[in-house]
């Protein structure tokens, strides 16, 4: 490109020069011209130490790492003619595993002539995501699947939410605790 547009080391607009004087300017300053903007048009280029751009580009691409969180789906099985008390203990771990922050796959498997009655999972499937609707949503709506019917349910908050929160609980508490030992 014969012109950039140039910006100088603290980040004020120097304007459109031609890259000659943009590599005369660097020389002059002791600084790198660093093409920061090459799609633009014309493209934005930056006097700074190259050294220390990618140095930054590294620290920022470390920390967008860190803030992210990969998913993970946890499953539960169920059969259709649950019992009242497994069905609770099943629920139980729906409910930790969503205020955990991860994804739930809620699998009723069907054996035999419960095949025939897809409505029993359904019902089911409706009334586990009503029980824990103040910790997720439905993410896939019950599914038949051969011989299972999937349901996907999601927790309200994310993962990275829940451990930012068990952080800074902990830090609380350990403020409290220096508290009470002054």
């Amino acid at each position: 490109m014969p012109e950039v547009r140039l910006v100088g080391p603290n980040g004020e607009q120097v304007g459109i020069v031609s890259v000659q004087d943009a590599l005369r300017l660097a020389q002059e300053s002791d600084l790198d011209l660093v093409e920061v903007a090459p799609t633009a048009r014309p493209p934005v280029a930056k006097l700074m130490d190259y050294g220390k751009f990618k140095y930054e580009s590294a620290v920022k691409a470390r920390e967008s790492r860190k803030n992210q969180s990969n998913t993970i789906i946890k499953e539960i099985k169920l059969r259709p003619k649950i019992d009242p008390h497994d069905y609770e203990t099943k629920k139980g771990h729906v409910v930790r595993f969503l205020k955990s922050g991860d994804k739930v796959k809620v699998t009723i498997m069907f054996r035999g002539r419960e095949q025939s009655r897809p409505e029993l999972g359904r019902r089911l499937l409706a009334r586990l995501a009503q029980d824990v609707q103040d910790l997720g949503t439905v993410e896939s709506q019950p599914k038949q699947d051969g011989r299972n019917m999937v349901m996907v349910i999601g927790p309200h908050k994310r993962r990275s939410d829940h451990k930012a929160e068990a952080r800074a609980a902990a830090e609380d508490k350990s403020r409290r605790e220096e508290r009470s030992d002054a």
